[in-house]
């Protein structure tokens, strides 16, 4: 059944605010987090140890997801998780002053991980629920848009607050304001999706106790990997980004690097121009234009297209590393390629994963599965980065990167597909 625009909020009125709401969390625990703790004086093993461990829960997530639609809505965890996670921020920022702050703080942050994968899996429940497949790929392109204006807002906007704010008021209080604001956002973002937010789909759901709930779990994960061609979905959510992996916690190492070492030798102040600024703006505009172009040609089309415009960027930091090029308007123009393709292919594989993995009984909790195994996928090669990189050189690494695309490009054009991606998407309660 297709959705009844006439009584549905426009999705422009919540697809960007609720994924801007999405990305907010993931990326002040993931990067913004460290650069805090590294400012108040934790030890680099602590840091990495704990900021790592705390974001298990985005790819664990599959195993509460069936039990969100016992009682309440999807609007319902959305905007519960997004007061937790403004109320969990504030308290961070009150528990800096404290003795035992960091304790205090990873423990507060796990919270809020866990929230925020909660929030994850509702809010992709909303926007298969609410729109059709055409519509879905329509806005795929606001939706990763805004999730990652999430991440140059708190990477970017964020850490150079508390810069600026450090010269002002010390390391403590800069920090502070900053998570006190990561919180007020949170709770301005619920208290607008409480009235702008669709319910997406009734209460209902898919299980009515907890017995029906592990019951349903065990259902959950069994038809998950019996879905046809499974194999094939699961290496290709891997593989489709496993350079990527190699790459994101490498090239702002490599941009800062000193020129002797293989680096560009740029301040932080021309990173975050160039990589956090420039860039952000080309994915942004690829993303849309990504969601644009899929909903035109299809996406058994433009897959192998999105996968090439994905991975074949990656090549510019080979060229970077090789002639070390001093002027800023050809770094920022290569970071600008870079991101742009980025932008524009990562749409391919968030709806193949919607449209040809999820459908079913379980859509919303399969997605999460899906997501799930592509987060671990994106994590594994990126422990790994630093010790090839180390090893080898930047040279050579980015070498390797070009390599480890190869599987990408063979699992995208032999990857089959199980449903028309022309259809419209029916209704999932």
């Amino acid at each position: 059944m297709k959705r009844n625009t006439s009584q549905s909020s426009s999705p422009l009125k919540w697809v960007p605010t609720v994924y801007f709401a999405m990305g907010l969390p993931f990326v002040v625990l993931n990067m913004v987090s460290v650069l805090m703790f590294k400012g108040l004086d934790i030890s680099d093993a602590q840091i990495a140890f704990w900021t790592s461990l705390i974001m298990l829960p985005w790819t664990l997530k599959p195993l509460w997801s069936p039990f969100l639609g016992m009682f309440k809505t999807k609007k319902f965890f959305v905007v519960l998780t997004q007061f937790v996670t403004g109320i969990c921020f504030g308290l961070v920022a009150l528990s800096l002053q404290m003795p035992y702050f960091f304790a205090i703080a990873i423990g507060l942050l796990f919270i809020i991980a866990f929230s925020g994968a909660t929030h994850d899996i509702a809010t992709d429940g909303i926007y298969m629920t609410e729109l059709d497949k055409e519509e879905q790929a329509k806005w795929i392109g606001w939706q990763g848009a805004f999730y990652n204006l999430a991440k140059v807002a708190a990477s970017g906007g964020l850490v150079w607050l508390a810069g600026y704010l450090m010269g002002h008021f010390g390391t403590v209080y800069a920090w502070m304001a900053v998570m006190t604001l990561c919180g007020g956002i949170m709770l301005l973002l619920g208290f607008y999706h409480i009235k702008r937010l669709p319910k997406g789909g009734a209460a209902t759901g898919e299980a009515h106790s907890f017995k029906d709930g592990l019951t349903s779990l065990w259902d959950v994960i069994g038809s998950f990997f019996k879905k046809k061609y499974i194999g094939w979905y699961i290496a290709f959510i891997i593989l489709y980004r496993f350079a990527e992996g190699f790459v994101m916690k490498i090239v702002p190492l490599f941009l800062k690097a000193p020129v002797e070492q293989q680096g560009l030798g740029l301040t932080e102040q021309e990173i975050g121009l160039f990589y956090g600024t420039f860039g952000a703006i080309a994915f942004i505009l690829g993303s849309i234009l990504g969601g644009y172009f899929i909903a035109r040609v299809g996406l058994k089309k433009a897959l192998f297209f999105l996968c090439c415009a994905f991975n074949i960027p990656f090549a510019i930091y080979l060229l970077f590393a090789v002639f070390q090029p001093s002027e800023g308007w050809l770094i920022a123009s290569g970071i600008v390629f870079e991101y742009f393709g980025y932008g524009f292919g990562f749409v391919g594989l968030t709806l193949f994963m919607m449209q040809q993995i999820a459908p079913g009984k379980y859509q919303m909790a399969h997605y999460a599965f899906a997501t799930g195994i592509m987060n671990l996928g994106v994590m594994l090669p990126g422990m790994l980065s630093g010790f090839i990189s180390d090893a080898i050189g930047y040279k050579n690494f980015f070498l390797f990167v070009l390599f480890a695309t190869i599987p990408a490009f063979l699992v995208t054009y032999f990857v089959p597909f199980t449903y028309d991606d022309k259809k419209k998407n029916e209704s999932v309660s």
